[in-house]
């Protein structure tokens, strides 16, 4: 990196990850090696990069800002294994980044502030094989809750209906500098293989998680069979809960995301194709 270090930016959600012992633990934890290729998001100062570069894998920079990725193009210009992008991840397909991306590894320590839309956008197809990401505590915990609690949610049933999760490791804010308000969690989703999904049923689940949860005070069977997004008639709303077994008096928290998934199946069979 160059010789000034720059500033954290506010704006850019900037907290710099400052904990060697965690750096490594990290690191480790992606389980690449020689001939991997790895996809850093924000690589900042280099407090994960440094430890990849000791892995002889072939990585791809994404790093929004100006002074840190004309440090990384400035440094790598001459080093065919290394690749960086000067962007906004969240305007960058990341399977345009790799010549095999469902072989790609993401790790990243994630700026909380686009952690929720970052996790939709690297779960799209097609998908890495796995992404180890560092997010707000509160962010892990509601991708992990269960049915039934205050933090389940469109995010939980968004990220588990495609991919295993788990929580690798606990990171206070005194690991970084800044110091965040908020302590993070390092958590590993890896995406199921083959897809339990076809393109179009995930459509329709996306569809019906989104309205349910737009409406989670409201009860299932009303949901279904009022929602405008879901164009459902309450025939229709009416039998697809029979045969999955749900009771119209819960509201959305209490579906597991299996659940979501056999109710879409039934509200949307024209779109259970593919």
């Amino acid at each position: 990196m160059s010789r000034s270090q720059p500033r954290p930016k506010r704006s850019l959600g900037q907290n710099f990850l400052v904990d060697e012992n965690i750096q490594r633990r990290i690191v480790q934890e992606a389980s690449v090696g020689p001939g991997d290729e790895v996809l850093e998001i924000g690589p900042g100062r280099g407090a994960l990069t440094r430890h990849l570069l000791e892995l002889e894998i072939r990585l791809v920079l994404v790093e929004l800002d100006d002074a840190l990725a004309r440090d990384w193009k400035d440094r790598f210009q001459d080093d065919p294994r290394i690749r960086v992008i000067h962007g906004d991840i969240l305007a960058t397909d990341p399977a345009t980044l790799s010549e095999d991306p469902e072989r790609l590894t993401v790790v990243g320590n994630i700026p909380y502030n686009i952690t929720a839309p970052l996790l939709f956008h690297l779960l799209r197809r097609p998908r890495p094989r796995s992404a180890l990401l560092m997010v707000q505590r509160e962010v892990a915990d509601r991708i992990l809750a269960e049915p039934g609690g205050r933090q389940y949610g469109a995010l939980t049933v968004g990220v588990r209906s495609v991919a295993r999760v788990e929580r690798v490791l606990q990171v206070p804010r005194t690991a970084f500098r800044p110091r965040p308000r908020v302590d993070s969690s390092v958590v590993r989703i890896v995406p199921f293989r083959p897809e339990a999904l076809g393109r179009e049923e995930e459509e329709g689940l996306r569809r019906l998680v989104r309205s349910c949860f737009q409406w989670r005070r409201k009860k299932m069977g009303k949901i279904l069979r009022d929602h405008p997004d879901l164009a459902s008639t309450g025939e229709a709303a009416a039998r697809a809960m029979e045969r999955e077994g749900v009771d119209p008096d819960l509201r959305p928290e209490a579906l597991s995301p299996a659940t979501f998934v056999g109710l879409s199946r039934r509200l949307f069979p024209q779109e259970s194709v593919g």
